[in-house]
């Protein structure tokens, strides 16, 4: 093996603190199940300028695939989990920044950490839906049909797949793609802390949040590369 692999294998293993071996997962995070930061820019702007335009001519269903959107980039949550959220669920009062995941899967709540940024865009989500008469009351959904009910997870995705059409992103991206995106860069900003992205995305066990460690061969031989360069 040459040496380079070596010491590819030697850093992962340093890395991820592995314990002995027992079931593994047979897949690995491939790039068509997450955006790559180009199609995250092209997708937030597309979605950012509907959503401009939506404001000036008072359309609801633009804005909100376009929070819908943000929200699966900053939290990682799932399908359902998002289906499922109250504005009550939105931590944003002084101080805090989070978002509580009631039952996430298996019944098991969390509370997701979010960025001052994506705060202040949950905040101006909330000032619109008042001012377009929708409630923001704690109980209240917070993603919504025109007529303010519950939206399905199916209309979710055609959503998702609308806005990744205005975007002129392949067609291989799902509303899921948010998740492992989120979960991709999430992993690289926290300098590869597994157990910060399992908390992060509700996962059962660290060896799930694993799928995402076959990001360390590209990233270590790119650094390696260029070591003393």
């Amino acid at each position: 093996m040459p040496f380079l692999d070596k010491f590819i294998k030697l850093m992962k293993h340093e890395l991820l603190a592995k314990k002995p071996k027992k079931t593994r997962f047979a897949w690995t995070l491939s790039d068509k199940k997450y955006l790559k930061l180009s199609d995250v820019n092209k997708l937030k702007r597309a979605c950012g300028k509907v959503r401009h335009l939506a404001l000036r001519c008072d359309s609801s269903v633009a804005v909100r695939d376009w929070f819908m959107i943000e929200l699966g980039l900053n939290t990682g949550l799932r399908v359902e989990e998002m289906r499922e959220l109250k504005c009550g669920d939105l931590n944003i009062q002084k101080g805090q920044a989070s978002i509580s995941v009631r039952k996430g899967k298996g019944d098991k709540p969390r509370n997701v950490k979010i960025s001052e940024c994506f705060r202040n865009r949950c905040k101006r989500f909330l000032e619109w839906k008042k001012k377009r008469g929708q409630s923001i009351e704690p109980d209240s959904r917070l993603l919504t049909s025109n007529k303010g009910t519950q939206l399905s997870k199916r209309a979710l995705q055609k959503a998702f797949k609308k806005c990744i059409k205005k975007a002129g992103l392949p067609e291989h991206y799902s509303i899921h793609s948010l998740r492992h995106t989120y979960g991709t860069y999430l992993l690289k900003a926290g300098n590869y802390n597994l157990r910060l992205v399992q908390e992060q995305l509700g996962h059962s066990s660290v060896r799930v949040t694993e799928v995402y460690a076959g990001l360390l061969d590209s990233d270590l031989r790119r650094a390696v590369e260029r070591i003393y360069k």
